[in-house]
């Protein structure tokens, strides 16, 4: 999978403009929350967000090329870039250097790409998933998010 198919695919779980209560990002376009579209130089509405500045000046830079996708075996590229843009970067790296054996620093170094290198990847993916699913039961939001996160998830393991 390449970065065009991922963010196509993460749309679908993404969508559109959200502004949920319990959602601590606010106000959200494609998933991008206001901090960081201001952040990025957007100034409009976030309801008019294009999904081309989403694409190319948030979830390129900042998630797909953060977790070294491009690096890493096809059946995880998608699983780690999903995982960054709801989590973080550095915790969904963790989540694969746990997986993978590696020291969990949240920094995919030399070190990572080995441990990744060396697995199976279809057992590192699954020991990923597990890794992200246990980290987001203990989130004080889990209530108000559950079902759209563990259908995520189980959308990963059926890929």
């Amino acid at each position: 999978m390449n970065f065009d198919q991922a963010f196509e695919k993460l749309l679908g779980h993404e969508g559109g403009y959200s502004d949920h209560p319990a959602d601590p990002g606010g106000k959200t376009m494609w998933g991008v929350t206001e901090k960081v579209a201001r952040a990025k130089g957007y100034r409009g509405d976030m309801r008019d967000l294009p999904v081309s500045f989403a694409k190319e000046s948030v979830y390129r830079p900042d998630y797909w090329n953060a977790v070294r996708a491009e690096d890493l075996p096809p059946a995880l590229r998608y699983a780690t870039f999903d995982a960054a843009v709801n989590s973080g970067p550095a915790q969904a790296i963790r989540w694969l250097q746990r997986a993978a054996g590696a020291t969990p620093d949240g920094v995919f170094g030399p070190q990572t790409l080995l441990a990744v290198k060396t697995q199976n990847p279809e057992a590192l993916l699954r020991r990923f998933l597990s890794q992200r699913l246990r980290f987001m039961t203990n989130l004080p939001n889990w209530g108000s998010f559950s079902r759209g996160w563990a259908r995520r998830i189980s959308d990963l393991l059926e890929a």
